[in-house]
């Protein structure tokens, strides 16, 4: 294991309700204070001051700041990989407009359920572990819609994979867009409804 790895792993794992609770506490806080004062000022002492618990409780678990933030960046894509391989497992066998609208949905119900953490999460998700985090969690992902696609009863495709990485990088880019604030007020509001017919119409390009 490679040193950076190896300083990401927390140092133990919670077994009882009041260990995950405090688990719980310190990711939360932690996004509060990455969300405040941006990476470069989140530190520990500011982690656990905003817990509400010891920095020696803090250490219990995590071994430093960043195998902290590596663990809420992990909880929070590995719900985004659940929510869709669950929908594209309801939706196998199904239309490719079905297909679409469920998997929009799954994706914007985990990064739109807590804004602020999609937002600060973006900004760490290129530092130390983050990289190859997101590339596995992306890799389950678009293997998940790879396997629903090829399902499909009204399309063929003839590189479902290529398809599925095209369809989602289709939803994460205008979502982070939204979540960070480049686009105009309002579009929030109707982000369901237009990447749902920007996925549908791509999808169905490949319609039989």
């Amino acid at each position: 294991m490679s040193v950076v790895k190896e300083a990401l792993r927390p140092r133990k794992s919670p077994v009882q309700s009041r260990s995950t609770a405090t688990i719980d506490a310190l990711q939360a806080a932690a996004i509060q204070v990455l969300a405040r004062y941006g990476l470069s000022g989140t530190t520990t002492t500011r982690i656990a001051e905003r817990a509400g618990t010891s920095i020696g409780s803090l250490y219990q678990y995590y071994p430093n700041r960043d195998a902290l933030i590596a663990a809420v960046l992990e909880r929070h894509l590995n719900a985004m990989a659940d929510a869709i391989d669950e929908a594209c497992r309801q939706q196998k066998g199904m239309r490719v407009a079905e297909m679409a609208s469920s998997l929009v949905s799954a994706f914007l119900a985990v990064k739109l359920s807590d804004p602020v953490q999609a937002k600060a999460l973006y900004a760490v998700a290129s530092e130390r572990g983050g990289p190859e985090l997101v590339a596995r969690v992306y890799s389950r992902t678009v293997e998940a819609i790879a396997s629903m696609i090829a399902s499909a009863s009204d399309a063929s495709f003839a590189d479902p994979s290529l398809s599925a990485a095209i369809a989602f990088d289709a939803m994460a880019g205008p979502v982070r867009s939204v979540l960070e604030g480049y686009t105009a007020n309002g579009v929030q509001d109707s982000l369901h409804l237009h990447l749902v017919r920007l996925v549908t119409a791509y999808l169905q390009t490949f319609r039989v």
